[in-house]
Formats: structure tokens, C-alpha cells, sequence
């Protein structure tokens, strides 16, 4: 098996492409924590190196996040050996009676303003933003707000806001005149993580002002 890897917006995020299908049916994964990975034989495997964050699975890739302290250079043959030995195994990627997540599945009690949203997140924007080794989770939709939750290398990288704000909210609105703005969803710890770093920002900025 011939590994190849792509390098994505987010210096602590990497693509790995092994030339198989990964993922099926168009469907994704995302494991931030090895208790999460159980689920997958191949996340527990890639959970068990030293320094991984997060473990992205897209249709034909595998995206992997890792620590701002650690290095490529000694975790990506580590990286490689994981996944080999896994497709080399047979195992498969999601355990046997675990359901993939289909937010964009169009459900029979969506407004035909939400069926338009989940067909253009879908068919335009999921793709684009999966050649960058990332993806997007479908939150909700209210008062023309859509709500969405970034994935893999989109995950921890720096120019998300610009993604979500310049990209993805600017197709929207052009094509569904109902929504107003995209708003990001952070999952529980990540909204921790995120206000304790505004405080310290704002208390720097208090320090420099002093």
C-alpha cells in the first residue's frame, strides 16, 4: 500500500490518502478522543500514537490532527504503520452496527428552505472543504441563522472564521435569500477552550494598556 500525503491549511493537520475507499456512501467520521475511537478499529490504532488530537475520516482520506508540540517528522511513521496494518488486518473502519452521522440527510419533516440548505452543503461546499482534509457538521437552522460544526483539519485551524465567514456564508446567502449568517457551533470543551483563551487574550490587551 502506497500512502500519500497532502498537506492542509492547518500546520497540525495532515492528509493521508492510502488509495482505497475509506469512508462509504459519502459518509464521515470524527473521533476527538481515544474513549470516542472505540468505535473504530482504526481510530483506537491511530489514538494509541503519541500526540494525536483528532482523527478525521472522509470518503478517501483520513485526516489527523495532532498537538501543537509534537513533531511530523516522528509521528508519521507511526502514522503510516497504523494505517497499514489496519486495512492489511480486514477490519473495518466503523464497527459493525455503528451508524455514521448523516446531517445532511434531507429528512421527511425539513422545511424547503432547510432541504436547500443540506442539498448545497452537500453537493458544493462539503466537497471543496473535504479537498482541504476538513469537513462540516449541520447543526440546525433558526431565525436565518444556519449552524455549523467544522471538522477535521478545519477543526483547530487558523483561518476557519474566514472559511465559515467568506466562503461557506457567502454561497448561502446567494442561493437561499432565508438565510441571514453562519454561525459556528463549538462542541462543550472547545467552548471552554476557546473563552479561557479570549480571557487571556483581553487580559493581555489590560497589561499593554496599563
Amino acid at each position: 500500500m502506497f500512502i500519500q500525503t497532502e498537506v492542509t491549511p492547518n500546520v497540525d493537520s495532515l492528509k493521508f490518502k492510502p488509495g482505497v475507499p475509506v469512508m462509504s456512501n459519502g459518509e464521515t467520521a470524527e473521533f476527538t478522543s481515544g474513549r470516542e475511537a472505540l468505535v473504530s478499529p482504526l481510530g483506537k490504532r491511530l489514538f494509541q500514537i503519541d500526540g494525536i488530537q483528532s482523527v478525521f475520516f472522509g470518503p478517501d482520506f483520513i485526516t489527523v490532527n495532532k498537538h501543537q508540540e509534537h513533531a511530523w517528522q516522528i509521528m508519521k511513521p507511526e502514522i503510516y504503520s497504523a494505517i497499514m496494518d489496519h486495512f492489511a488486518s480486514g477490519q473495518p473502519i466503523i464497527s459493525e452496527g455503528v451508524e455514521a452521522a448523516r446531517d445532511t440527510e434531507i429528512q421527511p419533516e425539513d422545511s424547503e428552505t432547510v432541504a436547500m440548505i443540506k442539498e448545497l452543503l452537500d453537493t458544493r461546499i462539503r466537497p471543496t472543504i473535504q479537498e482541504d482534509g476538513g469537513d462540516i457538521e449541520y447543526k440546525g437552522f433558526e431565525n436565518g441563522v444556519v449552524k455549523l460544526k467544522l471538522k477535521g483539519s478545519c477543526r483547530t485551524c487558523d483561518s476557519s472564521v474566514v472559511t465559515l465567514k467568506n466562503g461557506i456564508e457567502n454561497m448561502l446567502m446567494h442561493y437561499i435569500p432565508e438565510v441571514t449568517a453562519v454561525e459556528q457551533v463549538f462542541d462543550e470543551h472547545e467552548a471552554i477552550a476557546r473563552a479561557e483563551f479570549e480571557k487571556f487574550e483581553e487580559s493581555l490587551r489590560q497589561d499593554r494598556l496599563k
